[in-house]
């Protein structure tokens, strides 16, 4: 009986040890096929990150009528991609909270964004540098374009280079700058451009990890591109390019010297010819 127990002892921690031995392999199989799976998406996210960039640069630095065409082309890319992804409405943002304290803090961070613009505007009206937009679109047009304009760049920083960049790096301080200074660099050679977009880059992202609201973030945007398209010189800004446009800028847009007046060329030319006449 004795030998039979432990033969039946021995039997028992034979199949617990084979099927410890199998959990465990089953288990380390499943880490190793997770850790897999997160390289692979991360080497996606990474290449998705390049070509949106390098489309985005290619762009910037290429003159129309074919720069045009080219946007549209990476746009619908970068929408094709993202749908592809399926992520969810909460992680593109555009889901609709009707909740008190949504909507009050969207009331208010757009609130302040128009208080801030109609601050600017008192003051270029004071130092005489507020001004309208250029181009013959009546004024309505222009700027319906760029709010729509403005959504667009914040549904691109925030859902494609954003959301790729979190899972890229492991630090979401280090993401929101990283894409923060790639929102940046994407505006040069425009020096206003360039450290605007980089400052209110990194704020948009950190709104964005915290409230998840695209809404908001795309108003504000609209707000602050036209404060700074009415209240600062074209000189400075040349209206808002960036890329060769913002180098063309002098050749597409010459100074014009004030023409001169009839009777100002006629006096000129006379007292010049008495000039003459009394040194001979």
């Amino acid at each position: 009986m004795q030998e039979r127990r432990s033969a039946t002892c021995q039997a028992d921690n034979f199949f617990k040890s084979c099927s410890a031995t199998l959990y465990c392999l089953n288990a380390i199989s499943c880490h190793t096929y997770h850790v897999q799976e997160a390289s692979k998406l991360r080497s996606r996210d990474f290449r998705e990150i390049m070509i949106g960039y390098a489309l985005i640069l290619i762009i910037v630095w290429t003159p129309n009528p074919l720069q045009r065409v080219l946007f549209w082309t990476a746009f619908a890319w970068i929408m094709y991609v993202t749908v592809a992804a399926r992520p969810t409405v909460d992680e593109l943002g555009v889901g609709l909270s009707f909740k008190f304290s949504s909507l009050l803090r969207s009331a208010l961070l757009v609130s302040g964004a128009v208080v801030l613009a109609g601050v600017a505007i008192l003051l270029a009206a004071k130092w005489h540098t507020l001004h309208e937009l250029y181009g013959s679109a009546p004024a309505g047009r222009h700027i319906w374009g760029y709010v729509i304009w403005a959504f667009m760049q914040q549904f691109i920083l925030q859902t494609y280079f954003l959301s790729r960049m979190l899972r890229l790096l492991s630090r979401p301080a280090v993401a929101v700058l990283v894409t923060a200074a790639m929102f940046s660099l994407a505006h040069l050679p425009n020096p206003l451009l360039t450290v605007a977009t980089f400052l209110w880059g990194a704020a948009a992202c950190l709104l964005f990890i915290r409230y998840r609201n695209f809404y908001s973030l795309g108003a504000v945007h609209a707000v602050l591109g036209l404060c700074l398209a009415f209240t600062v010189p074209n000189a400075i800004h040349h209206h808002m390019r960036v890329g060769l446009g913002y180098i063309r800028y002098h050749r597409d847009y010459p100074v014009q010297r004030p023409a001169m007046p009839v009777l100002q060329k006629t006096s000129i030319s006379n007292a010049g010819t008495r000039s003459t006449r009394s040194r001979l």
